[in-house]
């Protein structure tokens, strides 16, 4: 039996965040994890997938005839893999290659025995605060194992030392499409398919429409109707409304689901979607010595909502009280071309906000860069003007998307971001005159009683009392 302030049960960015904080406070804490270490977005998440984006748009597959010089993909998945190798060694250089084995690093899967204790490998651990940060996984239909020697996903792709004539992409999320335009560039022929009517997850009805007329360009997609599989000698059949299709391979990118550890669910509520209950504001669940953190939690998926989670996780395992965490808001980039961005609220969450708008088209720099296809949308709050909300198509507007968030989270008027510095010729400038075009319309519209107020919480400042 080991006694220890925090056990950390998962070593991804959730849980080395939070154990940057636990480190400040105590030195008895142990890390457990259970597979790889590296993390997802090093292994098989961010970091690989952008890889295969910029290599696939620098390196100059087409023939002069319009055939695709298939010799050089060899070296090219080589080079990705490499790119991964390089991203795990640095995460582990700093992390867990310094820790001593089996003391601060235990190898293993843990299993809750009860709300303060877990058992380990052969070891029964009791700790006095918990943090859950134990990821997640790609979600597979059980139906579709049968099929599993042609199926894809993002944590077989980069290990692929050749790739197939014809992909059919099925998730048209971020990965979905990142992956099916990656594949596209590299002279594979792709079809997507999406059971919802819009992709990257955007709920503004005018930039789905938009980001769907882009996309199409490069490769078919099929929206609407979930895809059924069967497999056949040569190959794998899709068939999804009245589309019937057969190709090589199926890349699966459907969603994640959450790592939870056995036992955990005996002490703690399950909510409808079937994750953990929690509170969202201290990371606590219930009024267990237990927290979550990162994608465990199910929600907001993504690496800088993993590092923050872990990190008030962290100061919470180390506290008394718990204290809430700052709300920031909400942010999505699917790294396409062009990138397709969702910052803050979204429009079916608002009651009548005031929407101003800019196309990319009459844009210079977009112009110039043969790349002005695409749209921007801001919401505004009509009783304020504030800027609560927006999403976007277009050129570099990853850029553009932290603009935005920086300025919901300084609680920024449309005046006042107008106030900020603007240079010219900029892809900034599509940005400059969407919030023009909200002014303008903030100025015209009377905002009426109750409509659309949004309120941002602030962090609360705290003098750190340890439990320990």
């Amino acid at each position: 039996m080991r006694n220890v302030d925090v056990a950390i049960i998962g070593a991804g960015h959730a849980g080395l965040n939070a154990l940057k904080e636990i480190r400040k406070v105590t030195d008895n804490w142990v890390l457990i994890n259970g597979g790889e270490l590296g993390t997802t977005c090093a292994r098989v998440g961010c970091m690989p997938s952008k890889a295969i984006i910029e290599l696939a748009s620098q390196t100059a597959l087409v023939n002069p005839d319009g055939s695709t010089d298939k010799s050089l993909i060899p070296e090219l998945l080589e080079k990705v893999r490499d790119y991964r190798d390089i991203f795990v060694d640095l995460i582990l250089a700093n992390t867990t290659d310094n820790m001593i084995e089996n003391k601060e690093l235990i190898n293993g899967y843990a299993q809750f025995i009860a709300p303060d204790t877990l058992q380990v490998n052969d070891e029964k651990i009791t700790a006095k605060r918990i943090i859950v940060a134990t990821g997640s996984q790609p979600v597979m239909p059980e139906s579709w194992y049968q099929f599993r020697d042609r199926l894809l996903n993002s944590e077989t792709l980069f290990d692929l030392e050749s790739l197939p004539n014809s992909v059919g992409i099925i998730g048209l999320g971020y990965i979905g499409l990142e992956m099916g335009q990656a594949l596209h560039k590299l002279g594979v022929k792709v079809t997507g398919f999406g059971h919802q009517e819009n992709i990257a997850s955007i709920r503004d009805p005018k930039i789905n429409k938009e980001a769907i007329n882009i996309v199409s360009r490069q490769f078919p997609i099929h929206l609407g109707h979930h895809a059924n599989l069967a497999e056949e000698s040569d190959g794998i059949k899709i068939q999804a409304g009245e589309v019937d299709i057969k190709v090589d391979k199926v890349f699966v990118s459907i969603g994640r689901r959450p790592n939870i550890p056995k036992g955990l669910t005996d002490f703690c509520e399950v909510n409808s979607a079937g994750f953990l209950a929690y509170n969202q504001h201290t990371f606590q669940l219930d009024n267990l010595p237990i927290f979550i953190a990162g994608d465990a939690t199910g929600e907001r998926m993504k690496l800088q909502d993993a590092a923050e989670e872990g990190k008030q996780a962290g100061i919470n395992a180390c506290r008394t009280t718990p204290v809430r965490a700052r709300p920031q808001p909400d942010f999505s980039i699917a790294f396409t071309d062009p990138n397709i961005c969702a910052v803050g609220k979204q429009l079916d969450e608002l009651s009548h906000p005031v929407i101003g708008e800019q196309r990319f088209g009459p844009i210079g720099r977009a112009l110039i860069m043969g790349s002005n296809r695409g749209l921007i949308r801001l919401y505004a709050d009509p009783v304020n003007g504030r800027l609560i909300g927006a999403a976007m198509v277009g050129p570099r507007v990853e850029h553009l998307a932290h603009l935005v968030a920086w300025s919901i989270q300084q609680v920024m008027t449309i005046e006042e971001m107008l106030k900020m510095p603007f240079y010219h010729p900029v892809i900034e400038e599509a940005l400059q005159d969407a919030l023009k075009n909200t002014a303008k319309k903030l100025r015209e519209r009377k905002p009426l009683e109750g409509q659309c107020k949004y309120i941002t919480g602030s962090q609360p400042e705290f003098v750190q009392e340890s439990p320990f």
